[in-house]
């Protein structure tokens, strides 16, 4: 079975695991586990930032990033494809009290020209504007990368409007490594900011959010709060050290496995965006149907919204599992136009 349907499916390598076996712990509730405590700086080093929290999941590090900078019925201000509006069950309101503002953009990007006409002047009848959200990569446009100087850009109107910026990087080293800009530049521009290791970069579990020191501080209350204090987790802990320090680079074999595999989709005669990163759409009138076919050939995939199939290349994927899974697809003939 060749499973492309995301890259969370990977499972620890051998080097990964024996470091586990081995991992010093304590209980990270007291402050006293080594490894958390080690983790954590290397990432807020790694990011630019004064400090960093280690936590079980993306979701909660977006959602502890939504609640320190907010207040009770502010307003958060974000794309209206984002996976902290669409894919993080309602979150923002059970937990922080606040309205989100889905704004348009392309690529999944948010021109600053249209922050600036949301935000809405203070007033009784408005929710307060605080926080901007940004993704990097984008999702749901197919691992699309924000530039930095189109980040900047919006990130700049957002702090002249008074707004706080968190930045949802579960795959940012996917965008540095795209783009040749060290991730800590993009962090640069947000207030707070999460990472994912369990994506891309092979960790079973684990996310970080990075920040200043006292948010930080605050977001350890709130990390309480939501449920997240962890003991002894050195053990899960040292697989996202392992993985920032020796699979950050080697997510350039996921893209280049991305491009051929889009390449040879497209020789099939399928049509496909070109992946700037590791995530391939594919467009099709049926993504139902074509995914049952793909299945049936021994190839996962996942929905990519309305008309589209989305594969995405990891570390548990090779070139030849990249070229059957393009045989495999050559050999399908999806009801509704798959090719």
């Amino acid at each position: 079975m060749i499973d492309l349907r995301s890259d969370t499916v990977t499972r620890p390598t051998g080097e990964m695991r024996r470091a586990m076996a081995e991992a010093a712990v304590g209980d990270d509730v007291f402050g006293e586990d080594p490894t958390v405590n080690r983790l954590e700086e290397y990432v807020a080093e790694l990011l630019g930032k004064e400090a960093a929290l280690y936590a079980p999941s993306g979701t909660m590090t977006n959602q502890i990033g939504v609640f320190v900078n907010t207040g009770r019925g502010d307003e958060v201000l974000l794309h209206e494809e984002a996976h902290v509006f669409n894919y993080e069950g309602g979150a923002p309101a059970l937990l922080s009290g606040v309205q989100l503002r889905p704004l348009p953009g392309a690529r999944g990007a948010i021109r600053p020209e249209t922050l600036r006409a949301a935000v809405r002047p203070e007033d009784v009848h408005f929710a307060r504007p605080r926080l901007l959200c940004l993704e990097n990569t984008h999702n749901v446009s197919g691992g699309k990368v924000l530039p930095l100087e189109d980040f900047a850009a919006v990130a700049g109107s957002a702090r002249d409007l008074g707004l706080k910026v968190h930045l949802d990087g579960a795959r940012l080293f996917n965008a540095a490594v795209a783009t040749g800009v060290a991730a800590r530049e993009w962090c640069a521009h947000a207030d707070t900011l999460s990472v994912c290791s369990s994506k891309g970069l092979g960790a079973p579990v684990g996310s970080l959010l990075a920040g200043a020191r006292e948010t930080i501080r605050e977001a350890r209350r709130a990390r309480k709060a939501f449920g997240g204090g962890m003991r002894q987790a050195g053990v899960i802990a040292v697989a996202s050290l392992h993985a920032f320090v020796h699979h950050r680079e080697r997510l350039a074999e996921d893209h280049r496995r991305a491009r051929l595999l889009a390449e040879g989709l497209a020789g099939a005669g399928y049509t496909v965006e070109p992946p700037e990163t590791n995530i391939v759409l594919l467009q099709t009138d049926d993504p139902k149907a074509l995914l049952a076919a793909l299945a049936r050939e021994n190839v996962l995939a996942t929905s990519g919204g309305a008309g589209k199939v989305r594969l995405c290349t990891h570390l548990d994927v090779d070139d030849r599992d990249i070229e059957n899974a393009v045989e495999a697809a050559g050999r399908v003939r999806a009801p509704g136009g798959g090719r």
